[in-house]
């Protein structure tokens, strides 16, 4: 399609000096990392949150949210990338090929563990883990179950099974909250999304965000975009381009 209907709720100025493939990679990332660590969390000066796949479109994001609002950061990142994120803002930063990341957590906050943790791959038993007295796990993806280009049925059970379960009894006495997050199935939310997109562009306006694409791939190479994601290549967000 060459055009689309959307609530005009939706709609919202692109910023000055924001180009619209940089514009393209705002809404999905920026309102997840936002409705996770504002509406959710409540993400506060001083507080440890842990982003895994520090790397990504939602993970930059994430960081730079975290920055905003003072708090402090721990990102799971390949050693590639970690120089560039450090560059972003992030403190802390841990190899999870070659570091255990739970491990890592523990020692970096003396103990005490992450005020907040945002997983997109699966991980929710380890990231509960790291989790501080009233922590929050954010659950918003599951890439682990299938890492790769082709579906491995092995693989993804291995996953799940490694998933916990949540027992509100468990929870009650912890402290601890988990909230899963699909933002497919918030669009009907207008208002709420809206508000939130306006508090993001404010941040694009002001200089204290920055789009991060990683590359602009046209929709006739759309393969190399999804490859480039698979095997965890990218920095930011991949854009299709007409």
């Amino acid at each position: 399609s060459e055009m689309v209907c959307v609530p005009a709720a939706m709609v919202a100025p692109l910023p000055k000096g924001i180009s619209f493939a940089e514009g393209a990679s705002i809404p999905i990332v920026w309102l997840t990392a936002w409705h996770m660590l504002l509406e959710l969390a409540n993400v506060r000066r001083g507080q440890r949150v842990l982003i895994h796949a520090a790397a990504g479109g939602v993970g930059t994001a994430a960081l730079q949210i975290c920055k905003k609002f003072e708090a402090q950061t721990i990102g799971t990142a390949s050693a590639g990338k970690h120089e560039r994120l450090r560059q972003l803002g992030l403190d802390h930063a841990i190899d999870y090929r070659t570091q255990d990341f739970a491990g890592e957590v523990k020692r970096i906050t003396g103990g005490r563990g992450v005020d907040i943790a945002l997983d997109p791959l699966g991980e929710f038993k380890r990231s509960f883990s790291c989790l501080a007295q009233t922590g929050k796990l954010m659950m918003y993806g599951a890439s682990n179950v299938m890492p790769g280009e082709r579906f491995n049925p092995l693989q993804a059970v291995k996953a799940v099974a490694r998933m916990p379960f949540f027992h509100p009894l468990k929870l009650l006495p912890d402290n601890k909250g988990v909230f899963g997050i699909n933002m497919g199935r918030l669009w009907n939310e207008t208002e709420l999304l809206a508000g939130e997109l306006r508090e993001v562009l404010k941040g694009f306006a002001a200089g204290e965000f920055k789009a991060i694409v990683d590359v602009e791939v046209p929709f006739a190479e759309a393969r190399k975009a999804h490859e480039r994601i698979t095997s965890r290549a990218n920095f930011g967000k991949v854009v299709l381009v007409p």
